[in-house]
């Protein structure tokens, strides 16, 4: 446990972690939140010895919200460690690429997020061997023996399938495995894959973390300072870096995390409760809901099971048809913004879902209102 400060005990609970999380210490006159800082450079007499040196390794506006995902990812815990990148993407990249050489093995979630094949030809063209499974069913135990790094991403990205952490955690471990969890889903606040015996926690800060669909972002929150020392390496050399204005917006926001995530929450389960209740069949998916199959891990793990709900509609012109009359959800990709947003997930082509598959980003609207919107639009939709 770290020693109390003015920015709140460990002890504290989720929203007031979130609302003082990465303040800096108060000095009379300053705000209490700086304002972000633009610089290429710092004034750097003598030697290079400071903590600001180059605008591409430090910033005092990251320094902050990397303080602050970090008391979220793991409160109390000395010797976390969390870099931001430009984006989500950025992030996962950093741990790929920093910890895989040529004839290493990887093991990779065959249902995750669609870039993940872009992801593996690159790895591929770099030697390293890619093995993947399902994340449903712990399956990617299956694969794992021999590899160097195991990925997981649960909640899984779009199907919201569920592995257990802690138990994959430890077995790779007793293997020789180092463990990313994608916790974009998720966020701190619904898991923390540390806990659960992870060597790092990745996300797209684009998402629910920052809510309001208005900047990219990403981040890496390990405890191992070899690992890190690499991951924050990668960052130099590439150049994955967040804009300062990016950081203290995201900063700013997540004085509002708890609030957006728990409402979210509770707008997620009201939907799938009323799509679960509707008379035909959607197959709706949902970690919260009782019968779901992610239900019973979900349960142990997560804390809070995040916005994101999928159901299947017969045909995709039924999907289009449904999309098309919403009036309260938007047509969009990405997910966990205040507002609530739906898309057909297979017209990108990049995951294996039914062509009326929808991924439905649920918003903080009033719960009765959305799921009014949502009937009616299933009901004219219909054929």
């Amino acid at each position: 446990m770290s020693d109390p400060d003015p920015r709140g005990l460990p002890s504290d609970g989720d929203g007031t972690r979130a609302v003082r999380a990465g303040l800096p210490e108060p000095v009379k006159y300053e705000p209490t939140l700086p304002g972000p800082v633009f610089a290429a450079h710092f004034h750097l007499p003598g030697e290079p010895t400071g903590p600001y040196t180059y605008g591409r390794d430090e910033n005092p506006t990251w320094t902050l919200l990397e303080r602050a995902v970090g008391e979220l990812e793991a409160p109390g815990e000395d010797g976390v460690e969390t870099l931001v990148f430009a984006s989500g993407m950025a992030a996962i990249s950093s741990v790929l690429f920093s910890q895989l050489r040529s004839g290493d093995a990887v093991v990779l979630p065959s249902d995750g997020y669609q870039a993940l094949p872009l992801v593996r030809a690159q790895l591929e063209a770099y030697g390293i061997e890619v093995r993947t499974a399902p994340t449903g069913g712990d399956a990617q135990l299956g694969v794992l023996d021999g590899a160097k790094l195991l990925w997981i991403e649960t909640p899984s990205n779009p199907g919201l399938d569920v592995c257990d952490i802690r138990r994959l955690a430890s077995e790779a471990h007793a293997r020789g495995a180092l463990v990313a969890v994608d916790n974009t889903l998720a966020t701190p606040l619904g898991q923390r894959p540390l806990e659960l015996g992870a060597d790092f926690s990745v996300a797209s800060g684009t998402k629910q973390l920052t809510g309001h669909g208005d900047l990219l972002l990403g981040y890496v929150t390990g405890r191992d300072a070899e690992a890190m020392s690499a991951v924050r390496r990668w960052r130099k050399i590439v150049g994955a870096i967040p804009g300062p204005m990016e950081a203290w917006l995201a900063h700013r926001s997540l004085a509002t995390l708890h609030l957006r995530v728990e409402r979210q929450s509770a707008n997620a389960l009201a939907v799938a409760e009323a799509l679960r209740d509707r008379p035909e069949d959607l197959g709706v998916r949902y970690p919260a809901l009782p019968a779901d199959p992610s239900y019973a891990v979900a349960s142990r793990q997560m804390r809070r099971f995040g916005c994101v709900v999928s159901f299947t509609l017969p045909t995709r012109a039924r999907a289009e048809r449904f999309l098309d009359t919403l009036r309260l959800v938007d047509d969009a990709t990405s997910f966990g913004g205040v507002r609530s947003t739906a898309e057909r997930r297979g017209r990108w082509g990049g995951d294996a879902v039914p062509e009326g598959f929808i991924r439905m980003s649920v918003g903080a609207e009033d719960p009765e209102d959305l799921v009014a919107d949502l009937q009616r639009a299933l009901d004219e939709s219909a054929e």
